[in-house]
């Protein structure tokens, strides 16, 4: 089969994708800066350092880069037509907008009635402030868009809490005010490909931060079945079909869900739990593509 993929081209997981795809699929990478349409009265056309999408069998999106308003709405558009178009797209193209949107993706989570950490989303510093104070003054601010741990900070002080928020402001942003969920240094991320569940602990010591990107360590666990419906639920809330979903057990004995990640890295998964994931990512892409349906 012919697999366009949407990636960086020096990106790790493009190479375990073509390593696991050796012999079997053909791999063609592009890049969304690469995307042009072109519209005519009888037909569409999308292509991207000259290879068609429509005629691809199936397109695995494994970046979303930063751009303009203007570029972000063209690139989830092209995707649309993509998959109106009838080519399988994973993730669809609507559940990469919710997931990259942290407060849809936390409204719709608390929605399916998952337990997710008291926020608050605003866009003045005095709003922000007074959301400071009812979540106890110990709260996270995160930006709206982003993953890995990039632009997260934790503000105990109000003083400086302040100054962040009137920053934050100035610059445009929206303030995403979350409240501390205190945590013995580890979260659970759990990566969903179709049916098959992997689950993992993530481990910090020097940093309640957990991502591994920041230097925590990932050990394997047991896939419980509270784990497992937590995900999954977190997943079909965003809509989903391949996605890393983050839980944190707090203190208090709750499983609270954080975030999903529509497109959910494996590396750490892969060296924690000894399993070939690019292959078992590039079967449910094959299935996808030969029934035309994604779930």
């Amino acid at each position: 089969m012919h697999f366009a993929i949407l990636a960086n081209s020096h990106s790790w997981y493009l190479s375990d994708l073509r390593r696991a795809a050796a012999g079997r699929h053909e791999i063609a990478a592009v890049g969304f800066r690469d995307l042009v349409s072109s519209v005519e009265s009888d037909k569409l056309d999308v292509t991207a350092a000259e290879i068609d999408l429509v005629a691809a069998d199936a397109v695995l999106v494994r970046t979303m880069p930063p751009g303009s308003l203007e570029q972000v709405v063209l690139r989830m558009d092209v995707l649309g037509q993509i998959e109106a178009a009838g080519v399988p797209i994973i993730n669809p193209p609507r559940a990469i907008e919710v997931a990259v949107d942290k407060y849809l993706a936390l409204a719709r989570m608390a929605a399916a009635g998952l337990r997710v950490p008291r926020t608050v989303v605003c866009q003045t510093p005095e709003s922000a402030m007074a959301a400071f104070e009812s979540l106890g003054g110990d709260v996270v601010v995160k930006p709206l868009f982003g993953s890995e741990g990039r632009g997260i900070a934790r503000l105990q002080d109000e003083a400086l809490a302040s100054r962040a928020f009137r920053m934050l402001a100035q610059l445009g942003g929206v303030l995403y005010v979350q409240e501390f969920v205190p945590h013995d240094g580890f979260d659970l991320r759990v990566l969903i490909i179709g049916e098959r569940m992997f689950a993992i602990r993530r481990r910090s010591e020097h940093d309640w931060r957990t991502n591994v990107s920041r230097g925590a360590t990932a050990e394997p666990i047991e896939l419980t079945a509270e784990l497992a419906n937590a995900a999954r639920r977190a997943a079909d809330a965003v809509g989903a079909p391949l996605a890393g979903v983050d839980l944190l057990p707090g203190r208090d004995g709750e499983l609270y869900a954080l975030e999903v990640n529509a497109v959910p890295g494996w590396q750490a998964l892969t060296a924690a739990l000894d399993i070939d994931i690019a292959r078992v990512v590039l079967e449910f892409v094959e299935r996808a593509a030969k029934q035309k349906v994604i779930s």
